[in-house]
């Protein structure tokens, strides 16, 4: 297990990590915001599914996938129609403008990717990669109530100031 030091470290990122989230928020189109993109990126792995399992995966009130819901079919890009083995449900599903909506989401959060991480090698990206899969897995349901909840953390000093990389084509081996 990690000493206390990583997880306050950790949680310092964490709060840093906002700025890369701002970032890629901006380059989203005006009338898809991060909620929406959600949405249409669970549609597109998962395909249809009802509401209520949408809610689950998102991990948000059905009140809020309710209003994301209304906001992407008012759009056009998702489908509600009834659920055959209930009709009281809805099922969800992406439309052709969805699809279009969700591959220029892909293109542009690909583009923004490759540009700031244009000097990290394939393998340093795989890694990155691998532990944030590895981070959302051990926050899933059910694993986070069978272990024990961690001290509270300490406030976070403010994060270190940003230190300019060396281009990888200019670096000495």
């Amino acid at each position: 297990m990690a000493e206390r030091a990583q997880y306050e470290e950790l949680v310092r990122q964490f709060s840093a990590f906002g700025a890369v989230k701002r970032e890629m928020g901006r380059i989203m189109p005006a009338d898809c915001h991060s909620g929406s993109a959600a949405v249409l990126t669970l549609l597109g792995r998962h395909g249809d599914m009802r509401m209520t399992r949408l809610a689950e995966l998102l991990s948000v009130d059905l009140s809020v996938t309710s209003r994301h819901v209304a906001h992407l079919a008012e759009r056009g890009w998702i489908d509600r129609s009834p659920d055959p083995a209930d009709k009281r449900s809805r099922i969800l599903r992406l439309t052709p403008a969805g699809r279009a909506q969700l591959d220029e989401l892909f293109r542009r959060t690909t583009q923004l990717l490759a540009e700031r991480l244009g000097d990290w090698s394939d393998e340093e990206v795989g890694r990155l990669t691998q532990l944030m899969a590895r981070l959302r897995d051990s926050f899933d349901e059910g694993r986070a109530t069978t272990r024990p909840a961690p001290p509270p953390p300490r406030p976070a000093p403010p994060a270190p100031e940003r230190t300019t990389r060396t281009p990888a084509s200019t670096r000495s081996t």
